[in-house]
């Protein structure tokens, strides 16, 4: 009778070390499982993890498997993309994705996929153009001056290596020639390559595609222009290009290198109720100085957070109204313009009261040694 007792203790025993064991299994598969998932999560919820492919390219991945769909854009972004525009304040673009990064001689070039912009051009931390509304800028900067010009033939552009404002000047059927003057050369060639919409003003015969210091290259040139444009990066500080925005440069080496009528027009920066002050006013005065006509116009850019200014001298008088910008615009131009037409033009160089008197009181005069600079610098957390 004991010996039975002892065995089916031991029976008893066994069995419950059995249950214990299974039960510790099932608790480490768990424990397992669990610590899968979570990472799992923190895959899909976190830092976005940064492949770079082949052809030179990255993309930032979500964390997704085959197994799993994908997260939901609309709902969620891992990535962003941040511009300081002042030290209290910061411009943020949701990211699909890093197109390329790289640096040249000159500066850092981007190219992001966002979802509210689409594809932007980044050169030095600060936006260049973006896909969705690039139209409003080029538009602006580049018919104005060949609209006011009774039969520009020539046009001279100083920067613009994505090859935006090109595309808009040989839209104008009457232009002999563009010549597009750009100091760095893989800027351009970058552009060349992956901004697809420009791609056949890179290929049209009329465009001259010089790579050199915009200053140096009218310097050594014998030839006048009709137009000579400036898309130009931001006056910097340490920037490569903030000289051409002086007194001394506009007179003593571009607007030699005008012909008698001809037209100089540039991108003069931030021009909003808080931000015209910065260099916009400075660049419309200094200009003042050289030229004796000289006409300031805006637009809100949506993709610039602001409103962004231009300025366009002669000296010839701007004395053509609306309907007539319209009829050169129906006679000159290929194809619709998105943005301008001769109302939307004179309404936009009428100022605000606010920026108005900044540009009557305006004393700053641009030098190499008095320079305005743009502030701010642009970050991506996962460039």
């Amino acid at each position: 009778m004991r010996k039975r007792t002892k065995a089916r203790n031991l029976g008893v025993t066994i069995l419950t070390l059995c249950h214990l064991l299974l039960n510790l299994l099932i608790i480490l598969s768990c424990f397992v499982s669990s610590f899968y998932l979570l990472f799992l999560g923190y895959s899909i919820m976190g830092e976005a993890v940064e492949i770079f492919y082949p052809n030179g390219f990255s993309k930032i991945c979500n964390g997704t498997t085959k197994n799993q769909p994908p997260v939901d854009e609309t709902r969620q972004f891992d990535s962003w993309y941040e511009e300081e525009i002042d030290e209290d304040l910061k411009w943020s673009f949701a990211l699909k994705s890093v197109l390329y990064k790289g640096s040249s001689e000159y500066q850092d070039i981007a190219l992001l996929d966002t979802k509210r912009f689409g594809k932007v051009l980044v050169i030095d931390g600060k936006m260049q153009s973006a896909e969705v509304d690039e139209f409003i800028y080029h538009e602006c900067l580049i018919h104005p001056a060949l609209l006011f010009h009774s039969n520009p033939k020539t046009v001279f552009i100083m920067g613009g290596g994505e090859g935006s404002a090109a595309r808009e000047a040989l839209r104008h059927k009457f232009i002999d020639e563009v010549v597009m003057c750009d100091i760095d050369e893989e800027v351009v060639n970058f552009c060349r390559r992956y901004l697809t919409v420009n791609r056949d003003a890179f290929c049209n015969k009329k465009l001259n595609l010089v790579i050199n210091d915009a200053k140096a290259e009218l310097e050594k040139r014998t030839e006048k222009f009709d137009i000579i444009v400036g898309d130009l990066a931001d006056p910097v500080e340490g920037g490569p290009c903030y000289q051409l925005y002086t007194k001394s440069f506009y007179e003593k080496i571009l607007k030699p290198k005008l012909n008698e009528n001809g037209i100089f027009v540039t991108q003069a920066g931030p021009a909003g109720i808080f931000t015209h002050k910065e260099v916009f006013s400075s660049i419309y005065h200094t200009i003042r100085q050289v030229f004796k006509y000289v006409l300031a116009y805006t637009a809100h850019v949506p993709s610039f957070a602001d409103t962004w200014g231009w300025v366009m001298a002669s000296d010839q008088p701007f004395s053509i109204g609306a309907e007539e910008i319209d009829k050169r615009i129906a006679e000159r131009v290929d194809g619709e313009l998105l943005y301008l037409n001769g109302s939307s033009f004179l309404s936009s160089a009428t100022m605000n009261k606010t920026v108005y008197l900044s540009l009557l009181n305006e004393t700053h005069v641009y030098t190499e040694e008095n320079a305005r600079f743009i502030p701010g610098h642009g970050l991506g957390n996962h460039l």
